[in-house]
């Protein structure tokens, strides 16, 4: 070995050792649990199917009386709403604030919500549907619509929270098609009102195809997010009432750290692993793909 290659390696090394230690074993750590009883007995995909069947990740009971609908769904109806609502506000918003005098500071604002720790923004969250101090009722009593604390009841836990936080991640795809809105040439948009094409047209005809790449990156994003979201759900409602908000993320915390159930948690991780990977492999995919 020469004298370079010593150098490299004497660099990479601490690099590479702590990869191999706080990343590969416990990876391949909780894949192994995932195989195994809480006696270290090989017990194949056992646990998996214990897991799935579990009314904590699916209750089937609920599609007929309400929440709760299990982690599993509870991710998906997160994934429905959140998505395509943050999506279009982002979208919208940078749109309608390009060439706003001010548009930058209303931007900052909505902002504020990415850089605030999840944490602080699940408190928020909290405060905000509070029946006596939050602001969401304070708005529905001008019109005489009966207030409650919306994330201490069933019916509305897990939509509030996932309302509370569009706020937190609209910030985010705002930024980032605000970006995206730079690299489009002006001379697109003036050849095509000269051509009298109107607002609309322009939109959905030049700015939705020429954003396509920042769409997918704001997609997976979010969508990775979603998955994994737990810190928002822990703090304010802690999965409640009754598991109606409860989330894949949370029920993992609760069979490592409250059933004392390393082999279940397991399987949820490699479970919100193997999500992960799958919208990460298709940013690759589709990033690519992309003519542009």
């Amino acid at each position: 070995m020469n004298t370079k290659n010593r150098y490299v390696l004497f660099f990479v090394l601490p690099a590479v050792v702590l990869l191999l230690v706080f990343v590969v074993y416990p990876v391949v750590k909780t894949v192994l649990l995932s195989f195994l009883d809480s006696e270290g007995r090989f017990v194949a995909i056992r646990n998996y199917v214990s897991v799935l069947r579990s009314r904590e990740i699916f209750d089937a009971r609920g599609f007929s009386r309400g929440f709760p609908l299990g982690a599993l769904v509870h991710n998906l109806l997160w994934i429905a709403i959140h998505l395509p609502t943050t999506m279009i506000l982002g979208l919208s918003l940078s749109v309608l604030l390009k060439n706003v005098k001010g548009g930058s500071v209303i931007k900052s604002i909505v902002f504020l919500g990415m850089v605030m720790p999840m944490i602080v923004g699940g408190v928020m969250i909290s405060f905000i549907f509070d029946r006596n101090l939050g602001v969401v009722n304070g708005f529905l009593g001008l019109f005489g619509i009966q207030t409650k604390t919306w994330t201490a009841h069933p019916d509305s836990a897990l939509l509030s929270l996932i309302f509370g936080s569009v706020w937190l991640w609209t910030g985010f795809s705002v930024i980032l098609y605000s970006a995206g809105l730079e690299t489009i040439p002006r001379d697109y948009y003036e050849a095509a009102q000269l051509d009298g094409a109107n607002p609309w047209k322009i939109f959905t005809k030049i700015t939705v195809p020429l954003l396509r790449p920042v769409t997918v990156v704001v997609i997976t994003m979010t969508l990775l997010w979603e998955l994994k979201v737990f810190d928002i759900v822990y703090v304010a409602t802690m999965g409640g009432p009754g598991g109606a908000s409860n989330v894949l993320a949370l029920q993992m915390y609760i069979y490592a750290f409250r059933a004392i159930d390393f082999n279940r948690s397991a399987v949820v991780a490699v479970i919100l692993t193997l999500s992960t990977l799958g919208v990460g492999l298709s940013l690759l995919r589709s990033v690519k793909d992309d003519p542009t």
